[in-house]
C-alpha cells in the first residue's frame, strides 16, 4: 500500500464514529490537561489506561495520542495567561507570551501559539507519512542485534541529553533497567527479584510507576510548594493575528516545524529540547533579540511549533521500530502492548489500519484542536480559577481508581504510592524520573535483544560489531559518549599550539 492509498484508506478508518469520537476525546481532555498545571500528559495517559480496555486497539491509541498532542496545545494557554507551564515543553512559551499578556496581547499570543501549533503537528504528520513506510521496510531488516544497539544508542541518548547532572541522569537510566529485570527471567522463566510474591512474577507494573512517579510526586510538590496560580486580569481580545504579527512569526515556525520534527525523532529528546533549540536560535537570528524576554511573538510562535512538530515525529520511531524515544511514547507503547499489537516493522502489514488510522487521526485532531482552542479560551481561563486544594485530592482519587482498575490488586496501588514518595524525594535531591522510566521501558527489550544475539552467535558478543548495521550504531553510541569529552580538549590543544596562542602569547 503507497502512502497516497494508505492515506485515503487511513481516513476512512479516522472518521468512523467511535473513532472520531475517541480523536475528540483525547485532544479535549489532553487540552485540559495541558491547561492545568501540576498533571501533565503522562500521568493522564497512564489514568486512561484502563479506560482503553473497553475501546478497540484503534480508537483506544487515537484517544491516547490525543491527549499527548492536546497538551501541547492546551499548555500554551497556561504560559501566556499565568506564567505557569501547564506542560513542561511550555516552559519557554512564559519568557514572552506571559510579557505578550501583560501588554495586554494576550489575543495575538494565544492566537500564534494555536496557529503555529496547527501548522507544525500538520506538517509532522505529513512528516510521518512520508518517512514512516520506507523506514519501517528498512527496519525489516533488523534483527536482535540491530536492535540491541539501537537501544544503546537510545540509552546514550538519554544520558547526554537530559538536562541537570549526567551522572544522576546515568544513576536514574541504571535504576530503570533495574527495575526491568524483576520479574520472570524472559528465556529460562526464572523468577528474579520477586521475593516470592505473585504481584512482582509479573514485573513492576508500568501503569503504578508512572502514575507514582508523575502523578503522586507531583501532587506531593505542589502541596509543599504551595502553589498558586494568579490569572492576569485582562479582557483577551484580538485572536487573529494581524499581517504583522504573521510576518514577523512565518520564519520562526517554519523553523521551529523543522526543528522539532528532526529533533523529535532522537531517543531521549523529546518535546522540552527542541522548544529550548528554538527559542535560542531565533534570539540569535533576530534583528532584534533584545525584545526577547519583553513580549516579543518570535519567542511564542518558534517554541510553540517545535514542541508539536516534535509531538509527530517522536510517533516515528515507536510505530516503525517499537522503540519510545521518549517517556510518553513509553506510555503508548505499553498501551499497545496491552492490547496485544506490537508496535515495529511488522506493523504496517498486520495492523494497516491502526496505523494509517492514527496517522490520519492526528489530521482530524489537528484541526479539532484548532477549532477548540480560540472559541473555548474563556472556558479555559475559568478552569485556571479551580482551587488546587479541589484539584489534587481528586488527582489522588482518581490515581488510586486507575491503578485498581488496571490489576484489582491491592499491592499495585501500594506500589505506585512508594513510588510517589520516592519520586517526591527524587526531585527534592535533583533526580528526575523520565531517565528511570525510559530505561525501564527500553531495558526489558534491550536485555532480550542481547540474550537472543547471544543464542544466535553461540554466546559470541563479535555478532555486534560483524553485521553493518548493529556496528554503525554502536560506532554512534561511542561517539555520541566520546566527542562531547574529547572535542574540549582538543580545541585546547589546537590553541596552545597556534603560533601566538597559550600563556605565552598573551604576555
Amino acid at each position: 500500500m503507497d502512502v497516497f492509498a494508505g492515506t485515503v484508506y487511513g481516513f476512512s478508518v479516522a472518521v468512523q464514529p467511535a473513532n472520531l469520537l475517541a480523536c475528540f476525546v483525547g485532544v479535549f481532555v489532553g487540552t485540559l490537561v495541558g491547561v492545568l498545571p501540576g498533571l501533565g500528559p503522562v500521568a493522564t495517559m497512564s489514568l486512561l489506561l484502563p479506560v482503553t480496555f473497553a475501546m478497540s486497539p484503534t480508537a483506544s491509541i487515537i484517544m491516547m495520542a490525543g491527549i499527548y498532542y492536546g497538551a501541547m496545545y492546551g499548555g500554551s494557554t497556561t504560559s501566556i495567561l499565568v506564567n505557569i507551564p501547564g506542560e513542561a515543553a511550555s516552559v519557554v512559551t512564559c519568557l514572552d507570551g506571559y510579557q505578550m499578556a501583560r501588554q495586554g496581547r494576550a489575543g495575538p499570543a494565544l492566537g500564534i501559539a494555536a496557529f503555529g501549533s496547527f501548522i507544525a503537528g500538520t506538517l509532522g504528520v505529513l512528516g510521518i507519512m512520508l518517512l514512516a513506510p520506507p523506514l519501517a521496510a528498512a527496519a525489516l531488516r533488523f534483527g536482535p542485534p540491530e536492535i540491541f544497539t539501537l537501544l544503546v544508542l537510545g540509552f546514550t541518548m538519554i544520558t547526554y541529553l537530559g538536562s541537570g547532572s549526567r551522572l544522576k541522569t546515568v544513576a536514574m537510566a541504571l535504576a530503570g533497567m533495574f527495575l526491568g529485570t524483576v520479574g520472570l527471567d524472559p528465556v529460562t522463566g526464572t523468577p528474579r527479584f520477586t521475593f516470592g510474591t505473585a504481584t512482582l512474577s509479573d514485573g513492576v507494573g508500568l501503569v503504578p510507576m508512572i502514575m507514582g512517579l508523575f502523578g503522586i510526586a507531583e501532587v506531593l510538590l505542589n502541596v509543599e510548594a504551595g502553589l498558586k496560580q494568579e490569572v492576569f486580569q485582562t479582557r483577551i481580545r484580538n485572536l487573529l493575528p494581524t499581517r504583522q504579527d504573521w510576518k514577523d512569526s512565518a520564519a520562526p515556525i517554519a523553523r521551529g516545524s523543522v526543528l522539532g520534527f528532526v529533533l523529535g525523532i532522537l531517543p531521549g529528546v523529546g518535546a522540552i529540547i527542541p522548544t529550548f533549540v528554538s527559542y535560542a536560535l531565533e534570539k540569535r537570528l533576530s534583528r532584534r533579540p533584545e525584545t526577547f524576554g519583553r513580549g516579543a511573538i518570535e519567542g511564542v510562535a518558534g517554541p510553540e511549533s517545535a514542541n508539536n512538530a516534535a509531538t509527530g515525529s517522536a510517533m516515528i520511531p515507536l510505530l516503525t521500530l517499537g522503540i519510545a524515544p521518549n517517556v510518553v511514547m513509553a506510555v503508548l507503547l505499553g498501551a499497545f502492548l496491552i492490547h496485544g499489537v506490537q508496535p515495529g516493522p511488522l506493523m504496517l502489514r498486520e495492523h494497516p489500519d491502526l496505523f494509517w488510522g492514527v496517522v490520519a487521526s492526528m489530521y482530524v485532531g489537528n484541526a479539532m484542536l484548532l477549532v477548540l482552542n480560540l472559541p473555548l479560551i474563556g472556558l479555559w481561563v475559568q478552569i485556571l480559577r479551580v482551587p488546587y486544594g479541589l484539584l489534587f485530592p481528586l488527582i489522588l482519587l482518581i490515581c488510586v481508581v486507575g491503578v485498581w482498575g488496571v490489576s484489582a490488586n491491592v499491592w499495585d496501588v501500594v506500589i505506585m504510592v512508594a513510588f510517589g514518595v520516592v519520586g517526591y524525594l527524587m526531585r527534592k535531591a535533583g533526580f528526575e524520573p523520565a531517565p528511570l522510566v525510559l530505561a525501564f521501558v527500553l531495558g526489558r527489550l534491550a536485555e532480550e535483544s542481547i540474550r537472543q544475539s547471544l543464542l544466535l552467535s553461540r554466546g559470541s558478543p563479535a555478532i555486534l560489531v560483524a553485521r553493518p548495521i548493529a556496528g554503525a550504531f554502536l560506532a554512534a553510541s561511542v561517539a555520541v559518549i566520546v566527542l562531547p569529552v574529547v572535542l574540549p580538549r582538543l580545541g585546547a590543544l589546537v590553541t596552545a599550539l597556534r603560533p601566538g596562542g597559550g600563556a605565552g602569547g598573551s604576555r
